[in-house]
């Protein structure tokens, strides 16, 4: 009997990460930094953002290059847990 996780992804994927926060001036910057810890190559150009329909928060979707899920796993932990990051998709 193998414990191997099962994943409906094939790797290397470019994945598309949904981060919100609340509007400030340095939050896609702050978002792009934590990502291109484990994800080196992405840039400034792999993100697109707009606010929420209240304006009240900013969405920003990254798209990551990702080469295993262990990677993905870092890279949704280090976002989570970033003081600008309310939610991750």
């Amino acid at each position: 009997m193998t414990t191997e996780k099962t994943t409906l992804l094939e790797f290397p994927c470019t994945f598309p990460l949904k981060v919100m926060g609340a509007v400030h001036p340095e939050f896609e910057n702050a978002v792009l930094e934590t990502v291109r810890r484990y994800a080196p190559d992405t840039e400034a150009h792999h993100i697109t953002s707009r606010p929420s329909s209240k304006g009240n928060y900013t969405g920003v979707t990254v798209q990551v290059y990702v080469t295993g899920q262990e990677q993905l796993d870092n890279i949704y932990h280090a976002l989570t847990s970033h003081e600008m990051v309310k939610v991750v998709l």
